[in-house]
């Protein structure tokens, strides 16, 4: 039985025999395959040695990628199917992303070894003799990960792209803009990086937490490093949705520029970035003067993230959750619009700068998307939903007939605990281990077929509050987004159904795949000694606020 992950729909294992590489192995692509012939002579070229020369392989030693109209049929574009015989393989994609995903399996099947960068000295290159026909579940297999809270730099994010990748993930939810920092330039408005990316100190750990880091924290990316990121993440078939917060989680923007804020309640000169984690209550004034500037930061976004770098690229973030409202209640310019709009109240206010936005988009060819707060007050048709309260949100805009990506707090949120050890690093949240990932299943049961439809699928978010560097980052994801992976991608039975024990068998060997690539996962038995962080005395960690639908080991 192979051991590659996420499980593949159809496996025929034929016993010992095995196609070995060598010297004189040939790479022969079709038309259309120059993104994976590129990627798979690089990354099998610097592990293995082998130079992987182009050719039909008249030997038979060769490894064949080409695509097929007949696999698209089947399986659809990212579908795959892969045979090894003792002469050689043959690889064939529905279309260029299954033809990538296809030659993902490849490399898992050749060891953990085929994930280092230079080749080790002794090794044989020997891929079993098999047969593998796979395609996703869900077409919307993401992770959102959040570099405003902890700055990321460039290679970091380009460092969990190729992670992505390796697991057949293609949707990376990129989260620039919060209260504690600001992280992409928009040049017409250079304070926002100026001031609105760095902040002067950091908690330390979560807000209940009595210390702090005493040193400046920020940074950001130039517009050429986010078309670098874009670029990149294209060429292994990942989509980047890039997410600016609004009307919410926006004090970074608002100690750059204090016109956007509530002047009128406040002294918004005075701000500056949030050092703080949680939820501010300095939100942006619900005036022209904040549309038309961030009309500004839309123009330049959709610049940098184009329509047409991937299968969901159209899409926009623009958060819409946690919007404290006490300042426009105080605020006589935000309850002059509540009267000049007809708005019932401040939840109707930020339904209306929601739709706003919503209408600015699609008006220009682009799908918003939001947390399921949007939901309050109405949507325009293309919008769509990320449904983190639980599953209720999901199911209210799939019923709506709004497409539905499912990343439910209570399930998919790696930055909870993963044990309740108290040598777990900086407990927060609640525990939510390797099995409960895995035993996550994004489809709500309550809706109907038709309803099921709008569900797109599904990602797990990394909130980076207690995760001050990638050790952290690796930590708290790793090795939870692997089962997550295979959840988003395989066709598993019901969760009570599902071979867990089987899923851990076939870890023992993916570890050494994330050991080869440097990720500094959570081992099974436990955090080793540098990764412990327990929390300061007093600190039980938590969030301390109830969550819809919560399993009992909250």
């Amino acid at each position: 039985m192979t051991d590659v992950i996420p499980a593949p729909r159809h496996v025929t294992d034929y016993g010992a025999n095995f196609y070995e590489l060598g010297p004189g192995t040939k790479l022969a692509a079709g038309e259309g395959t120059v993104r994976t012939e590129r990627w798979l002579r690089g990354v099998l070229g610097a592990a293995t040695g082998l130079p992987l020369n182009p050719g039909d392989g008249g030997d038979g030693d060769v490894i064949r990628v080409y695509l097929h109209s007949m696999v698209t049929k089947d399986l659809g574009d990212e579908g795959y199917r892969l045979a090894v015989t003792p002469k050689g393989v043959h690889l064939v994609g529905g279309g260029a992303a299954g033809l990538f995903w296809g030659a993902q399996t490849l490399r898992q099947l050749l060891g953990p070894d085929a994930f280092r960068r230079a080749p080790l000295p002794g090794r044989e290159w020997r891929l079993p003799v098999i047969h593998i026909q796979d395609s996703p579940r869900f077409r919307w297999r993401g992770l959102m990960l959040d570099v405003s809270r902890h700055f990321m730099p460039k290679d970091g994010v380009l460092r969990h792209l190729d992670l992505l990748a390796a697991h057949k993930l293609n949707v990376f939810h990129f989260h620039l803009t919060d209260d504690q920092g600001w992280r992409v330039q928009i040049k017409r408005y250079p304070k926002l990086t100026e001031v609105g990316s760095w902040r002067a100190r950091t908690k330390f750990g979560h807000r209940a937490s009595p210390l702090w880091e005493e040193k400046p924290h920020g940074g950001f990316y130039t517009q050429d490093d986010i078309r670098e990121i874009v670029a990149y993440a294209a060429e292994r078939h990942i989509s980047v949705v890039p997410e600016i917060d609004i009307p919410g989680h926006s004090q970074a923007a608002i100690a750059a520029y204090p016109e956007l804020g509530n002047t009128d309640v406040i002294d918004t000169a005075s701000l500056s970035v949030w050092d703080n984690w949680g939820v501010s209550k300095n939100v942006l004034a619900p005036t022209d003067n904040t549309l038309r500037f961030y009309e500004g930061v839309f123009e330049e976004l959709l610049d940098l993230f184009p329509a047409d770098a991937g299968p969901f690229s159209e899409f926009v973030h623009i958060g819409g959750d946690e919007c404290a409202k006490d300042q426009w209640r105080q605020s006589p310019t935000a309850q002059a619009r509540i009267k000049e709009l007809g708005l019932a109240d401040e939840d109707e206010l930020q339904s209306w700068f929601v739709r706003h936005f919503d209408n600015w988009l699609s008006a220009r060819g682009r799908r918003l998307i939001g947390w399921d707060e949007i939901l309050e007050g109405g949507l325009a048709d293309g919008a769509a939903v990320s449904s983190w309260r639980g599953y209720q949100g999901g199911v209210t805009a799939a019923r709506a007939g709004h497409d539905v990506v499912m990343c439910p707090e209570q399930q998919v949120y790696l930055d909870h605990r993963q044990a309740a050890g108290e040598d777990e690093p900086m407990p927060i949240g609640y525990v939510r281990t390797l099995e409960d990932v895995y035993r996550f299943e994004p489809v709500p049961p309550q809706l109907t077929e038709a309803e099921a439809r709008h569900v797109l699928g599904t990602q797990a978010n990394v909130w980076t509050e207690v995760m001050e560097d990638h050790a952290r980052v690796d930590y708290q994801t790793y090795p939870r987004l692997v089962a997550f992976a295979e959840v988003a991608w395989s066709a598993l039975p019901a969760p009570a159904e599902r071979d867990f024990a089987g899923f851990e068998r076939r870890m023992t060997a993916h570890y050494g795949r994330l050991d080869a690539l440097g990720v500094d996962y959570r081992p099974p038995t436990g955090p080793l000694p540098w990764q412990q962080r327990p929390a300061p005395e007093g600190m039980t960690g938590g969030l301390g606020r109830p969550i819809e639908g919560a399993p009992p080991n909250v």
